[in-house]
């Protein structure tokens, strides 16, 4: 090839041509082409190429260059913007590195401690956001658009994430400013079908919906709306204003933001049938918000008969059993759910109410308890005949996938559960820590019970299989929230 710079070569194809040639490399191949001279950088860019850009986001200041002159390429044409924000690490009350709080000399004075690290933290999510949404205000090609926020950790503790805000953003200048940056977006656009906002700092408003016109809330096929930092009562979106979103095929939302009323609006002939549902229950909401409205069977019943083909997808953080009871109606198509717990652990009864009640659609069960005390898990099977955990296996024929961590999982009811579902159970992670064996097998001299343990349960699942030794290698333990959104993208794109 000739150099570029001579009248003949690389540097004198056309640019549709040299956009054609980067059209079938990677991302990465396609920069690294790029460099060969200006005129190929220059057709970099080209709106084509970049239809769809995934970030994963650092919430680190080295962050920003990168991100400003990537949003400023991309910005004002790009069809599906996915935005992850992620810290790297987060800073801990005594941690070291840096992330010491101020805490002692203010905690003896009865002030709030506050952790430099976050304040920094907090100071830089809020300008990466305030990037990316002043780059898409005007992007009336954009089609999708979800913003993960991790840093809800902050939203746990109430009144202090209130007080670090108020400490980086005074005045809520920049808070304003994000909100009506959104409201923007939402305004101009003109192609919007996807709309997914989970656990971003108050980025989202009880109004913000209404700044989308009524032909785009018509056409709108996904909203997902989760965020647990709305105070006392307030929900993002009401039943009235659901009725404008007639083309809806998947929505997210904050399970007691869900009504009656909701789903008798979505169970309207008026509506197109809904496909995939998926509900945060959070302690949280549940402290401030009220389960009196949530739907009762007979909305379910009348949700499943227009929407034939409806999944239900259910994320419950450390929410009691009793609650779980109430919530769990007969006639909800439950086909995932994902039990996270720090304080208040799941009962065998709910199990057990879930394998009867939907071992026609269940296919997902996680269930992870994040205990400090390592030395005791609760037993599901305690004083009980049969584990429920045996019975979720036998009773539920199209489970295929199941994930345990802080509960005693017996090593006999292990290759009992795999014996049960055989190969059909795609993907069996229990935690080494979770695993306990019965005197008798550990009394047998001849044989060993961890090995044993392996080989039969390799058998039952017809591959090779081990116990998880490592919990941080798997983000459905580590990382519940950002395992939840990303579970929730994929089952609601999965129509």
């Amino acid at each position: 090839m000739a150099v570029c710079g001579e009248a003949v070569g690389a540097g004198s194809l056309p640019s549709e041509l040299v956009v054609h040639i980067f059209s079938f490399l990677a991302g990465p191949d396609r920069l690294r082409a790029s460099a060969a001279c200006s005129h190929w950088r220059e057709c970099l860019f080209y709106p084509a190429l970049w239809p769809r850009l995934r970030l994963s986001l650092r919430v680190s200041p080295a962050e920003r260059p990168r991100l400003d002159f990537l949003m400023r390429k991309c910005g004002w044409f790009v069809r599906e913007l996915r935005v992850q924000f992620a810290a790297d690490n987060y800073p801990g009350g005594g941690g070291g590195g840096g992330g010491v709080c101020e805490g002692a000399a203010a905690a003896a004075e009865g002030e709030t401690p506050l952790c430099p690290r976050w304040l920094d933290l907090l100071r830089t999510y809020l300008e990466l956001v305030l990037c990316v949404l002043s780059s898409v205000r005007n992007n009336r090609n954009l089609q999708k658009l979800s913003l993960f926020g991790d840093i809800s950790i902050l939203q746990q503790h109430g009144s202090i994430s209130n007080t670090y805000l108020g400490k980086v953003d005074p005045d809520g200048k920049k808070i304003k400013q994000i909100q009506q940056l959104f409201e923007e977006i939402l305004g101009n656009s003109r192609q919007l079908k996807w709309l997914s906002c989970g656990f971003m700092l108050q980025i989202v408003t009880p109004t913000s919906l209404s700044s989308l016109s009524n032909p785009i809330a018509n056409t709108m096929e996904h909203l997902s709306l989760l965020d647990n930092h709305i105070p006392g009562n307030t929900t993002l979106i009401t039943a009235v204003e659901l009725e404008r979103f007639v083309n809806l095929r998947s929505l997210a939302l904050d399970f007691c933001d869900f009504t009656a009323e909701m789903a008798r609006v979505l169970a309207d002939s008026n509506h197109v049938p809904l496909h995939r549902l998926s509900l945060l229950v959070h302690k949280i909401s549940i402290m401030h918000k009220s389960l009196e409205n949530m739907p009762e069977d007979e909305n379910w019943k009348a949700l499943t008969r227009n929407s034939t083909n409806l999944r239900v997808y259910i994320m419950a953080f450390d929410i009691k059993s009793d609650d779980m009871l109430r919530i769990l109606k007969p006639s909800i198509p439950l086909e995932r759910i994902h039990f996270d717990s720090y304080i208040t652990c799941v009962s065998g009864a709910v199990v057990d109410l879930i394998s009867r009640q939907y071992d026609k659609f269940l296919t997902h069960f996680i269930l992870m308890n994040d205990v400090i005390d390592m030395s005791g898990f609760p037993d599901l099977s305690d004083n009980r005949n049969e584990d429920p955990l045996v019975l979720l296996a036998w009773r539920c024929t199209r489970l295929s996938l199941l994930a345990v961590h802080g509960y005693t999982v017996w090593a006999h009811n292990l290759i009992a559960i795999a014996r049960l579902r055989g190969s059909d159970l795609k993907v069996l992670e229990v935690t080494e820590e979770s695993i306990d064996f019965d005197q008798g097998e550990l009394a047998d001299q001849d044989v060993d019970p961890v090995h044993n343990l392996i080989e039969q349960v390799s058998l039952g699942l017809g591959r090779p299989w081990h116990a998880v030794m490592d919990i941080e290698l798997l983000s459905v333990f580590t990382e519940p929230t950002r395992h939840f959104y990303r579970e929730m993208q994929s089952f609601s794109e999965g129509i």
